[in-house]
């Protein structure tokens, strides 16, 4: 399963709320830890899986947002486990060149009557497009 673009929003803002690992080139909020877990637990085999994070060249202002499930996890990937609840938490797996770009993001998971979905708040973006999928 993908995480869709129409779930996904790039934010400038930096979120003071959480805690960012040193090791960690995004953090999640224990709102989006919490959705990651109820989305990967409806996929087949939900034990293989981690969130990818991937920034790729690519929309209006240059860069954008990637997230999916993945087993194809590489000795390079950075991986970092967020915790959820009581259980063995949530793996998030970024590629070298994406976690350059990602230093210091937090995704966060947001359900209110405005919509629901994820936002990106990444303080290494200058600039955003309206579309809310892509920065520079």
């Amino acid at each position: 399963m993908s995480v869709t673009e129409s779930e996904t929003q790039t934010e400038t803002k930096t979120d003071t709320t959480t805690a960012v690992p040193t090791d960690a080139p995004i953090s999640l909020t224990p709102e989006a830890a919490r959705k990651v877990a109820e989305l990967r637990a409806q996929e087949e085999a939900p034990d293989t899986l981690a969130l990818r994070v991937a920034v790729r060249p690519g929309g209006c202002s240059g860069f954008s947002y990637e997230m999916f499930f993945d087993t194809e996890i590489t000795d390079e990937d950075v991986k970092h486990t967020f915790p959820v609840g009581d259980g063995k938490g949530e793996q998030v797996v970024v590629d070298p060149q994406s976690a350059q770009l990602l230093q210091g993001a937090t995704l966060e998971f947001k359900d209110g009557l405005q919509g629901a979905g994820f936002s990106i708040n990444n303080p290494n973006a200058t600039r955003s497009c309206g579309c809310g999928q892509s920065f520079s």
